[in-house]
């Protein structure tokens, strides 16, 4: 039998796993991403399949393109899913993730680099900036629910929110980790260019590529508005668009692609269409994380992602899930008001994933780094214990705080909402 039949297969089942695991998983203490992860560690297993697994490493642009692809879709659905229209005051425990919390985990992670595995600055501040940002594709456990759902509590839209803005902006310590290693720009060009620059022209073009498309799908004559279609795909255009646009001049693309949704998404904030688009981009992202993180368990075992881990390596991965991200996540909310215990989950969820391997595939393509497999080691067991730990402790936790505070929802995995089946 030739090889494609056998992806064709595989392909077929898992685009039916896609579907079937989430419904499954529901009332469990496991989440997709475990499931997937597990799945590909079991494929490693088989011999055919392990001798096709090569480390990520030999494949940087391959790694970069296909998590950025599902990160930007994910930025998309985040945004139109979020009910709040931006603010200082209203977004206040976002800033405070972004402003204080971001920081002080990249600075508190680049010293431990630097203390326990020994690395230089440039190498240890693009660890740090890795793996600083929750991820937006594997924190849909903790977001906020679909558009117009309700489901907008203080501590799902601080997650959601992060989660679709501190991406964008840990390029910055990216770029400046690339300038270090290869003898880059001065730290005033850096500020100016990758701090200021950058980042205006993310969030102000792709607010106004949002606000634009807006115009299109809501407000043109009623028999020209693209919300007519009634097709979610439009999602997909909105984001490449507005990726592209702000790429192209130079600015940051994954910020710019949420202030698209967003924009997008105040331009009629009640509209039914949203959730057509959102609901597209979440079930294509689903399929996507799933595909990549397949295929990460597989190089954990025929990839050989973790040979290159040390035992200072495992400590520094303890110590920045289990200590850095939480004490700054609680030091960025202090004289907030925000409850102790909605604190602690804020803190404690910064569930790490496929940014990290984007950030880290982009800065080794762009300069060189030192020990280039003990980061991927490193990155690789952060990311595999974020996902076992978030993914176990998330539903019993969630559900007990909303029990607790008399919330009525029924948070499960990847917040899907299972709908009676219609009278016969």
């Amino acid at each position: 039998m030739e090889p494609y039949v056998y992806v064709v297969t595989g392909f077929g089942a898992l685009v039916l796993l896609t579907a079937w695991l989430p419904m499954v998983l529901r009332a469990l203490p496991l989440s997709l991403p475990i499931c997937c992860v597990g799945l590909g560690a079991a494929l490693s297993l088989v011999p055919f399949l392990a001798g096709l697994a090569p480390h990520p490493g030999e494949h940087l642009k391959l790694v970069e393109h296909a998590t950025e692809a599902v990160v930007v879709i994910s930025l998309m659905g985040a945004g139109l899913k979020i009910d709040r229209l931006i603010g200082w005051t209203r977004w206040a425990t976002t800033w405070r993730l972004l402003g204080l919390a971001m920081p002080l985990t990249i600075a508190a992670l680049a010293a431990l680099a630097t203390t326990l595995l020994g690395l230089g600055i440039a190498s240890a501040l693009l660890l740090g900036a890795s793996l600083a940002p929750t991820d937006p594709v594997l924190a849909s456990d903790v977001q906020v629910g679909h558009p117009s759902e309700g489901r907008e509590d203080e501590m799902r839209f601080a997650l959601t929110s992060e989660a679709g803005l501190n991406d964008g902006l840990a390029f910055p310590f990216v770029n400046l980790a690339i300038a270090l290693a290869g003898g880059g720009p001065s730290l005033g060009h850096w500020l100016a260019v990758d701090v200021v620059w950058k980042v205006a022209v993310g969030a102000v073009l792709g607010a106004l590529v949002g606000r634009g498309l807006g115009w299109l799908t809501f407000h043109l004559p009623n028999v020209s508005k693209l919300s007519r279609t009634g097709d979610g795909f439009v999602a997909l255009g909105v984001t490449c668009l507005a990726y592209g646009i702000v790429q192209a001049v130079d600015g940051y693309g994954f910020v710019g692609v949420f202030a698209a949704a967003l924009a997008l998404r105040a331009s009629n904030s009640g509209h039914d269409y949203h959730r057509k688009m959102h609901d597209y981009a979440e079930e294509l992202e689903r399929l996507l994380m799933m595909v990549l993180l397949i295929g990460f368990g597989v190089t954990l075992g025929g990839g050989g992602l973790l040979s290159g881990l040390t035992w200072p390596a495992v400590a520094f991965v303890a110590l920045a899930l289990l200590v850095v991200r939480p004490v700054c996540g609680w030091v960025g909310f202090a004289g907030s008001g925000l409850p102790s215990d909605e604190r602690a989950v804020i803190a404690f969820f910064g569930i790490r994933g496929l940014g990290t391997a984007y950030y880290l595939a982009y800065a080794l393509g762009h300069a060189p780094f030192e020990a280039p497999d003990l980061l991927w080691a490193t990155v690789g067991l952060a990311v595999l214990v974020s996902i076992v730990m978030h993914g176990i402790t998330v539903t019993p936790v969630l559900r007990f705080l909303d029990h607790r505070s008399g919330r009525d929802t029924a948070s499960g995995q990847l917040d899907l909402a299972l709908r009676d089946p219609p009278p016969l």
